[in-house]
């Protein structure tokens, strides 16, 4: 925070100068209590079974992207908690992508992405993202439907704090509950003497919040009685009107942000009231009234901030140091400072199949962008939460809040939005944890990228403070040798690394007089420092319930387009596997045949396959941990997905293959100890004769060896890690083709274009590209980005 302001208030309040209480508190609040906050911008909001989920991440601290952390760990999850996938994401100037791939026998349910950076488990989990998906699949025998509105609550809370009597009070109004909210309500606020009698009345302003302003007299006791638009209502206890305090109101203006105290029936009046102000943990404002006074007033800058917008927390200190009362208020809610893409060329088409483009200005202060292109509907159905909303909004509360991004949209409401903030409470700290000198616990310190700890073991002894040779390889480069040294424990430690390939780790022990090195009886260990951390909480409510299916299933539309744009892809993916199959067959006297012809038997042969020769053509696979992670990607159709023991399991179209070791079923666990130099050939055999989907891995025979330049044996006194999940590639491409095996009557694609880093090269513009669907008559654009001061580019337009 750049600005302080220390301001005198109608001259008759002055700077705080001395180290008090607060003072120490104030300085206790920025050294200990600095926190992040995810944002998962994903392609789609809804799934069918099969599908890809493609996802960017962007990490804050405060309102800038965060510096703090460059590692983020993003799982998938089911209803019950169990965990389906996840991934270890790289971030880069706070941001990240990746992708999930979903099996197609997934059950039509209600998934979870959460998403948190180790440095984030420091503090309440609450704060973690978890961000609602649903997943259709039409042979489920549930279905997902919307849920009624059912039971909801409400709840009353006054400005500051603070109901005293004689002094006009406004009041926020929330609503909430885990199912959908009533569309509208309304309300009125009586006297329990005279409950006939409203002494105001009120309408929501949207299904959070309302308001209304009340003028308490001691000894009476009020209500509010919420009613929504099918009758159910409730009623809410105002609290008890007391006879003395402080009480605070708060105007929002270009200007700045008003406030003004009034003090009632306090021994000293205000004087020695402090008013402090805080932005993201970190003072942003502090005053201190000295006079003997009942009433304050002052204007805080609208560029308290750096002009740019936020969440202002103020608070209120007696003479004491005692809280109290409190507000919170957004900075600038009339002038949000979003810029938008400079678009310099564009050739939009309505044509089916057709290519379109969008170049943007190479001359830019933005150079990397977020872009997400997908049919647009027609519906223009409003955006229900963003990375604006995650931003200066849901990031930092752990409530319920119904489609947030209303409140920074083109027609927002900002009298509501400073309704939802009086019914908030600021809970990244506590002023009174922080007054006693409180200090959260650091047990995971933020650090650059990925951390391991090796420990060398040799003839069953840990090698302390011992001289050895640590042998890096990664992926395909030649490995690098370096001498290391053992600590006290007997660990060596490899930090900061940045990678996203298989990295061999080698451990060779050196001799007394350092002239000789070895492996014999050398064992080593590889223990991974940054790790996830199993999720505790409770998955937040939905707006969904499944029921029985009954009858045809009825699917969203968007689903029955994802599930046709499913089979165009197998479409695709079988008729280039044919071709490959015409290839093989068609030559003569071809090894890679006889050698298949030598090693499989009668049922386990089939012109439905793939074929891997590791015996006469070198297939590069030493930088690869095992054979299964070498398959990743290699046969078109065949995906691989971690099960809860972190091993890869085959699927084929979307079904589970079963493997196969030397024609005996196996499980991946087995198959990951094969040695890679062990294996003679791999087939890959798609929904065939007796075996259906299978992934066969075939072991050498008598004196066959490997074509391979490459030393890979794996032995004891090496590991492989893995380095960040690297994320898939967005095919660009288009579906009109002649040839008739891979023709497409029907291309649904819902999403066009992604690309979580598209950016310029010496100054050649910015390129969006794409290819149309078969229906799509304008296109839904979403472009954002961040300059090198964190300056906000967000564009959600729509082109026609």
């Amino acid at each position: 925070m750049k600005n302080i302001f220390c301001v005198l208030l109608i001259s008759l309040v002055s700077p705080v100068l001395a180290q008090s209480q607060l003072e120490k508190a104030i300085t206790n609040l920025e050294n200990n209590y600095e926190q992040e906050k995810v944002y998962i911008l994903t392609d789609k909001s809804q799934y069918a079974a099969g599908d890809k989920i493609w996802f960017k991440s962007f990490v804050f601290e405060g309102y800038n992207r965060s510096a703090l952390s460059t590692t983020l760990f993003v799982e998938l999850y089911n209803s019950d908690k169990k965990l389906i996938d996840w991934k270890t994401v790289l971030l880069t100037n706070g941001e990240g992508s990746g992708d999930f791939q979903l099996k197609e026998n997934l059950p039509e349910q209600v998934y979870f992405i959460r998403a948190y950076t180790p440095y984030m488990t420091n503090f309440s989990e609450d704060f973690q993202i978890v961000k609602t998906l649903p997943v259709y699949n039409p042979t489920s025998t549930e279905s997902l439907v919307i849920a009624k509105s059912s039971d909801w609550s409400a709840k009353a809370f006054p400005e500051g704090g603070t109901f005293i009597n004689g002094m006009p009070t406004k009041f926020a109004v929330r609503v909430s509950s885990d199912t959908p909210l009533p569309g509208t309500w309304t309300g009125k606020v009586i006297d329990t003497q005279s409950p006939n009698a409203p002494i105001t009345t009120f309408t929501s302003f949207d299904k959070n919040v309302a308001s209304f302003s009340i003028t308490p007299a001691l000894g009476k006791k009020y209500q509010v009685i919420v009613q929504d638009h099918t009758g159910k209502s409730k009623t809410v206890d105002l609290p008890q009107v007391t006879d003395m305090g402080v009480h605070l109101e708060v105007y929002n203006s270009k200007e700045g942000i008003k406030y003004t105290l009034k003090g009632v029936n306090l021994k000293q009046k205000l004087q020695n009231y402090k008013i402090v102000g805080t932005i993201n943990n970190h003072l942003a404002y502090k005053a201190n009234i000295n006079q003997l006074i009942n009433e304050a007033s002052s204007l805080i800058p609208a560029k308290i901030n750096n002009e740019a917008n936020g969440i202002l927390q103020l608070a209120i200190f007696d003479e004491q140091d005692h809280l109290v009362a409190q507000r919170l208020c957004f900075v600038k809610p009339n002038s949000l400072h979003i810029e938008k893409a400079e678009i310099i060329a564009q050739n939009i088409k309505q044509t089916p199949r057709s290519f379109n483009s969008i170049d943007l200005s190479p001359e830019s202060y933005f150079k990397n962008y977020t872009v997400l292109v997908s049919e647009d509907d027609g519906t223009q159905a409003p955006e229900e939460e963003n990375m604006l909303s995650r931003l200066w909004l849901t990031g930092d509360f752990t409530s319920k809040i119904d489609s947030p991004a209303q409140y920074f949209s083109k027609n927002a409401n900002t009298e509501a939005l400073d309704a939802l903030l009086i019914s908030e409470n600021w809970k990244r700290f506590d002023w009174n944890s922080v007054l006693t000198g409180f200090v959260p616990a650091i047990k995971t310190n933020s650090q650059q990228f990925l951390s391991y700890r090796i420990k060398p073991i040799k003839n069953n002894a840990l090698l302390i403070n011992s001289s050895v040779i640590l042998a890096l390889k990664l992926g395909k480069n030649e490995p690098t040798l370096t001498p290391s040294k053992t600590d006290q424990n007997g660990y060596i430690y490899l930090d900061n690394l940045n990678y996203s390939e298989p990295l061999n780790v080698s451990v060779l022990a050196t001799s007394e007089n350092n002239q000789e090195s070895s492996t014999d009886n050398l064992f080593v260990t590889v223990e991974p420092l940054v790790t996830p951390t199993p999720f505790k909480g409770n998955f937040p409510g939905t707006k969904y319930t499944l029921v029985k299916t009954s009858g045809n299933k009825t699917l969203p539309p968007s689903i029955t387009k994802a599930i046709n744009n499913q089979k165009n892809s197998r479409k695709n993916g079988s008729s280039d596997v044919q071709i490959e199959e015409v290839k093989l067959t068609g030559k003569k006297k071809d090894p890679t045949v006889e050698l298949n012809s030598q090693l499989s038997s009668g049922m386990f042969n089939s012109l439905n396959s793939t074929i891997f020769d590791f015996v006469n053509e070198d297939q590069h696979a030493a930088g690869s941990t095992d054979i299964l992670s070498w398959l990743q990607g290699r046969a078109a159709g065949l995906v691989f997905q971690r099960n809860n023991l972190g091993e890869n399991v085959p699927y084929i179209r979307g079904s589970k293959a079963q493997l196969y070791l030397d024609e005996m079923a196996t499980e991946p666990g087995m198959i990951m100890n094969v040695p890679i130099s062990n294996i003679a050939m791999v087939k890959i055999i798609k929904g065939s004769g007796l075996v259906g989907n299978a992934v066969l891995i075939y072991t050498m025979r008598g004196n066959m060896k490997p074509k391979s330049n490459e030393k890979e044996a794996q032995k004891n006194n090496s590991s492989v890690i893995k380095g960040y999940d690297r994320p898939s590639e967005f095919l660009i491409e288009t579906l009109d083709t002649d040839d008739p095996e891979k023709k497409i009557e029907n291309d649904t694609r819902e999403t066009l274009y992604w690309n979580p880093n598209l950016f310029d090269s010496e100054y050649v513009p910015p390129r969006i590209k794409f290819f149309n669907n078969d229906t799509a008559k304008q296109y839904k654009v979403l472009i954002i980005s961040f300059d090198e001061d964190d300056h906000i580019l967000y564009q959600n337009e729509v082109f026609k």
